[in-house]
């Protein structure tokens, strides 16, 4: 059983019929065409005369704006539209690269190119350099490998944030150049 002043949960979703609280309602009708100011029974009849619902389009107005409409339909097209807005999203992952100052060639090599892998797919790189023990009096030996590994992916990538140390890591993230995605 609810309490007395606790509200029931609200609905999504504009409200229709007589969900409409307001008594004078501004009417567009299925076609565009303004109806005027019209009270709320004279507005619902007039949907009811068409086989269709009266929707509040907007309800911040001084007079709330409703339409005349078909709810089913208007939902069906408002799912649609933003499902068709969602797949022209593009979504950027990031990748990370590890690496220590004193990493190998081969392995260097082997991280180069699947640097070169992700920034190809139009991901963004994280290059990180790892300093343990006394590695960190040598930070300039990670600035060398980060500059290696850009100079080495060439015109592939964009530098989108320069390196920087947060603790005993070196770290700067690439972006892929736009001409070649």
């Amino acid at each position: 059983m609810r309490k007395r002043n606790q509200r029931l949960p609200q609905k999504s979703g504009p409200r229709k019929n007589n969900e409409i609280r307001a008594s004078r309602v501004l009417v567009i009708d299925d076609q565009g065409v303004k109806l005027g100011i019209l009270s709320l029974r004279a507005a619902l009849d007039a949907a009811e005369e068409r086989g269709l619902d009266l929707i509040e389009v907007n309800s911040k107005a001084n007079i709330p704006v409703c339409k005349i409409a078909d709810y089913g339909r208007l939902l069906y097209e408002k799912k649609k539209k933003d499902s068709k807005s969602k797949k022209k999203q593009s979504t950027t992952t990031v990748k990370e690269v590890k690496l220590t100052p004193k990493t190998d060639e081969h392995d260097f090599q082997v991280k180069l190119k699947h640097a070169k892998r992700f920034l190809t797919n139009g991901d963004k790189v994280k290059v990180t350099i790892r300093f343990r023990g006394r590695e960190m009096a040598h930070k300039q030996l990670g600035e060398v490998q980060c500059n290696r590994l850009v100079e080495e992916l060439g015109d592939l990538c964009t530098i989108e944030s320069k390196p920087n140390m947060e603790g005993r890591q070196l770290s700067m993230i690439l972006a892929p150049a736009k001409s070649k995605i």
